[in-house]
């Protein structure tokens, strides 16, 4: 007789980032059955607060918050029979696996503690405050499989606390392409956490989710299958939903083009389909792989100097004049002190209304941001600046806060290095130390061909200016100084316009700060979507932190706030 096929495998995420709701573990340890559970800390700005963490103290360097959660969850999963995978090792993964093991000790629990280590490649590049490759998931299945409870690893690709499971748990080989390339993509739904279930929602206010408790969503969780086919869905009665738009949106939040790369596999976007499977269920299949590129994607992280930020606030009349005014005044304070910063920004958000209500909404915000490698600079020289203007400067002078001395900001580069030159290990609770081989084929990445467009609608029909958000879903995100908007829509019809409407041009008419750089389109049919990156738009990352949205979080959203000339057919 054939051998059985494997049980699916039950896998929740319990963390989207540093700082996510805390008893998070707890519910999802509590609201029902899970064979692991996950937990994603890292970021590209929380590499740097980790490092500068490291800084101030060697032992330290890694996510405090999961020791803190472990308090009461490593006795739950320990009941559950629950193996929980995370990457709050962040820089220092054997202190975190220790941490945990003095932990369990202390809260009576018996529990073995494994961890992952080999991304830091601080050491070949000079200058960095951190340096981290992204690595797959190989390391967790050898932890798992070799008995650990608990796996904690540094830097891995957010997608890769799902992919090691799934190895270890269906036994899958580095050449199960499209069952990895599934798993992949089940574990880029589940990485931001509520973001699957509700959160962050572009039609959360849409009347079909009346009754829905969205103050608190459920986290989500997947049944992943020997196929690497998955459904997502939630705990029983936890808070959010989950359907085919939540998981549209998650799936284009920080992607770009119809290729996914991975260190486990390349996952095809554009072979994803999703069907709504019940309540709360999304089933996704589909899925095709190919193999992974040869190299790691790198993580540097680095102090780019220093900071500083006043912001004017601006009521009632003249409101350009009083921006103006300012200005000249802080500027003429540069020159008699002989001291400029190198890079110096003014922005005025005319937040203002005519006669408004209230003082606040009378009011404009301009904004002063300066950057110098000199922390001198920064200092002094802007807040005295500011604060001497305060008699002498504009009626209704007055600032939110009071200037300060200045801080230090990082910069996030990427850097790709040979993966088989990074020493992937996976480190047992007994201190054994097993070597994690490289994937033995590799592709390079190239463009996928532009699918063909679907027919557009019919010619000659009335049109209305309104939102674009009317009709379309949007999401975006960070990656390094580059910006990602995917934006969706629910129907065939609407799909037909928007594939024809949403050009790059048209894009950079709706979104003006977009104008003069490169953005690159791609098309995923299956989705009814459209993926744009911007390139440059956020500068040097976020924690350099030059924009107002330093993420581009709400660049989604802004784009769907604009107008255009909507068939009044899809209205």
């Amino acid at each position: 007789m054939p051998a059985a096929e494997p049980a699916p495998l039950r896998i929740g995420n319990a963390s989207g980032f540093y700082g996510d709701r805390f008893d998070a573990v707890r519910e999802m340890l509590t609201g029902g059955e899970l064979d692991v559970l996950t937990g994603d800390y890292l970021a590209e700005l929380t590499m740097l607060i980790l490092g500068r963490d490291r800084m101030k103290d060697p032992r330290l360097g890694y996510a405090r918050t999961f020791l803190r959660q472990l308090e009461e969850g490593l006795g739950l999963a320990h009941e559950r029979g629950v193996r929980i995978v995370a990457n709050a090792g962040g820089l220092n993964p054997s202190g975190l696996a220790d941490a945990v093991r003095e932990l369990a000790a202390r809260v009576g629990v018996p529990v073995r503690v494994a961890h992952v280590e080999g991304d830091d490649l601080t050491d070949r590049f000079p200058g960095a405050l951190a340096a981290n490759a992204y690595l797959g998931g190989g390391g967790i299945a050898a932890c798992l499989a070799e008995g650990a409870d608990v796996v904690v690893t540094g830097r891995v690709t957010d997608a890769a606390l799902v992919t090691g499971p799934a190895q270890w748990h269906f036994g899958w080989g580095p050449e199960d392409h499209d069952a990895l390339a599934g798993a992949v993509v089940a574990g880029h739904v589940l990485e931001c956490g509520t973001q699957a279930t509700g959160g962050n929602y572009a039609f959360f206010a849409d009347g079909r989710y009346a009754g829905r408790d969205l103050r608190r969503p459920g986290f989500p969780l997947a049944e992943l299958h020997a196929d690497g086919s998955s459904v997502i869905t939630k705990h029983p009665g936890s808070g959010g939903f989950v359907d085919t738009g939540t998981v549209t949106a998650q799936l284009l939040y920080e992607t770009g083009g119809a290729r996914y790369a991975g260190p486990d596999a390349t996952a095809r976007l554009d072979s994803v389909r999703l069907t709504q499977d019940g309540p709360d269920r999304v089933r996704i299949t589909g899925v095709r792989g190919e193999a992974p590129p040869p190299d790691l994607k790198t993580g540097l992280n680095r102090l780019g100097g220093w900071r500083n930020e006043v912001v004017f606030v601006l009521t009632g009349l003249d409101i350009e004049a009083k921006a103006r005014l300012s200005r000249e005044q802080i500027e003429d304070a540069f020159a008699r002190a002989g001291s400029r910063p190198a890079e110096v920004r003014w922005e005025l958000a005319r937040t203002d209304r005519p006669d408004a209500a209230t003082e606040e909404t009378a009011s404009a915000l301009l904004r002063l941001v300066v950057r110098d490698r000199d922390a001198e600079a920064v200092g002094r020289v802007v807040s005295g600046a500011a604060v001497e203007t305060a008699l002498g400067g504009y009626p209704g002078f007055h600032v939110t806060a009071p200037p300060g001395k200045g801080a230090p900001y990082g910069v996030f580069e990427a850097a790709y290095v040979d993966a088989r030159s990074v020493a992937h290990t996976a480190v047992l609770d007994d201190g054994r130390r097993l070597p994690v081989p490289a994937a033995p084929r590799s592709r390079a990445l190239e463009p996928v061909p532009e699918p063909p467009l679907p027919e557009p609608l019919p010619a000659g029909g009335r049109t209305r200016r309104a939102p674009l958000g009317l009709v379309a879903g949007a999401r975006s995100g960070d990656k390094g100084g580059d910006a990602n908007i995917g934006v969706w829509v629910r129907g065939d019809r609407e799909w037909r316009w928007l594939a024809h409407e949403l050009t790059v041009e048209r894009l950079r008419e709706l979104l003006p700060e977009t104008a003069e750089l490169t953005v690159v389109r791609h098309v995923l049919p299956n989705l009814r979507a459209l993926n744009f990156t911007v390139v440059g738009l956020l500068g040097e990352g976020v924690a350099a932190r030059t924009r107002f949205d330093p993420q581009a979080k709400g660049l989604g959203e802004w784009l769907r706030a604009r107008h255009t000339d909507i068939p009044e057919s899809l209205l």
